[in-house]
């Protein structure tokens, strides 16, 4: 992941952002009312419209339908790579020029790679939102794909394995160590991060062949979010859209997993790590199942904040850390963004005097009591407000870009951006009962796998 920033344009968004919560501190308290305008252009491109004019920005983003879950196999980490070389040029724009025209006209953009997208946006000054939608279109509809630029990105991504993960400490725990450990089928337990000698290994003709089976516009969603014109917008799009040519979509492979039905531990030595860790997840329910929204609950009321039950009780009463991390799709984005199988996680640094063992055992006991004696009416809605205050939280993040992240997941997933007005709603159907039967099913030990980290010098110490 790259991120491209300017400090000055940072602050005026915060400053936006505050605005537009007290300006709509009232209209929020009864219910999430997001305008949405969904179509599509006849070369399949998705595109959806929601204008917001509490802040002069816009935000524009495209999510392309190939994450690591479905890279090639052999070419782990192509993904990724590719999301370096869509800044390497395009037709009518040299290498870095997007980069350049965004930030030149005071803008942010990003760009990232999660398990079932690949995504692009930038957020700037409303009055060049044709701009970006000219720039954006120019890369989807001619990327300056050259071995120069191939191999110039192979050796960025190489060193970003090197620095970001090899070299430093816990490195792969737990965000890929819980998947490949948990998984069985190739595309949801691969080094998504990437083998360089997979990354090395890629040519011209698989950088071409990647971008034309996964980056035509019936693979793709645009989303357009905040101060414009929804009449102009729409002219704007199929302006410098609507021409590029239409694609067949490239077949999804397979990414089911079996039921788990027994637990799994993995256990690995880290030479940099300084105190021991334990992470633990648990295979998901369906997406937009009810037990779905069930576990969206549990994550509030068992891992998020310092009143749920599993911080009180590793935290504040065991003392075993100094804080727990974790939750559904937790390292890479959150329970709406992704469209596969998926882990409910909970991971934490320990003390060496603390073992796993008692760690897992304190959790289980406390897992233990939803089980049998389930929740409260008033733990749901307690869990719901905090749920529904890091949801709004969400949707400011970046000037806009969280709303954009959730329109952009629903109608890549869904083909129903119109779900971001639901998403509470769905959540207030959610019973103790239903609660208490996710619990039982979902977060029984046999659906669990355990990653252990220990200290190279504690190993050393031990012999």
């Amino acid at each position: 992941m790259k991120i491209y920033l300017k400090k000055v344009f940072l602050g005026f968004v915060l400053l936006a952002m505050v605005a537009s919560c007290f300006a709509n501190a009232n209209a929020q308290a009864k219910s999430i009312n997001v305008p949405v305008t969904y179509y599509k252009l006849p070369n399949g491109l998705r595109v959806v419209l929601s204008p917001e004019k509490s802040a002069p920005l816009v935000t524009v983003a495209i999510y392309y339908g190939i994450g690591f879950r479905i890279e090639p196999k052999d070419r782990t980490g192509f993904a990724h790579l590719f999301e370096h070389l869509m800044f390497q040029g395009s037709k009518n724009m040299g290498k870095m020029e997007y980069v350049n025209l965004v930030q030149s006209n005071g803008g942010v953009l990003n760009g990232s790679t999660r398990f079932d997208f690949t995504n692009y946006f930038a957020v700037v000054p409303s009055h060049k939102l044709e701009t970006l939608l000219w720039a954006e279109a120019d890369r989807m509809r001619g990327l300056e794909i050259t071995q120069e630029n191939l191999t110039n990105q192979q050796g960025v991504v190489g060193n970003e394995v090197k620095v970001n993960v090899l070299n430093q400490p816990y490195s792969t725990f737990p965000w890929i160590d819980l998947p490949m450990a948990a998984f069985t089928n190739w595309y949801n337990s691969h080094n998504f991060y990437g083998d360089l000698k997979d990354i090395e290994a890629a040519t011209l003709t698989d950088a071409k062949d990647f971008f034309n089976k996964y980056y035509a516009p019936s693979n793709a969603v645009l989303v357009v979010t905040g101060d414009f014109e929804e009449a102009q917008g729409k002219e704007w799009v199929a302006k410098y859209f609507g021409l590029i040519p239409s694609q067949k979509a490239e077949a999804l492979p397979d990414i089911n997993e079996p039921r788990q039905t027994a637990e799994k531990t993995v256990t690995r030595t880290d030479k940099l790590a300084t105190k021991p860790a334990v992470g633990f997840g648990y295979q998901m329910p369906a997406r937009n199942s009810k037990e779905y929204y069930a576990m969206g609950l549990l994550e509030e009321i068992l891992i998020n904040g310092e009143d749920s039950r599993l911080y009180q009780e590793l935290v504040k009463n065991k003392k075993y850390t100094g804080g727990i991390r974790g939750g559904i799709n937790a390292y890479l984005g959150n329970m709406f963004n992704y469209n596969g199988p998926m882990l409910f996680t909970v991971d934490l640094i320990h003390d060496d005097k603390f073992t796993p063992q008692e760690i897992l055992a304190a959790s289980d006991a406390v897992i233990e009591q939803v089980q049998t004696k389930g929740v409260t009416q008033a733990e749901i809605d307690r869990a719901i407000v905090k749920f529904r205050s890091g949801l709004y939280d969400t949707m400011q993040q970046f000037g806009g870009f969280g709303r954009a992240d959730l329109l952009a997941s629903f109608a890549l997933f869904d083909d129903n951006p119109q779900m971001i007005n639901q998403i509470e709603a769905n959540f207030r159907k959610v019973t103790p009962k239903i609660i208490k039967k996710t619990a039982k099913e979902y977060l029984r030990k046999t659906n669990r796998t355990v990653v252990i980290i220990n200290p190279e010098k504690a190993e050393k110490k031990a012999e």
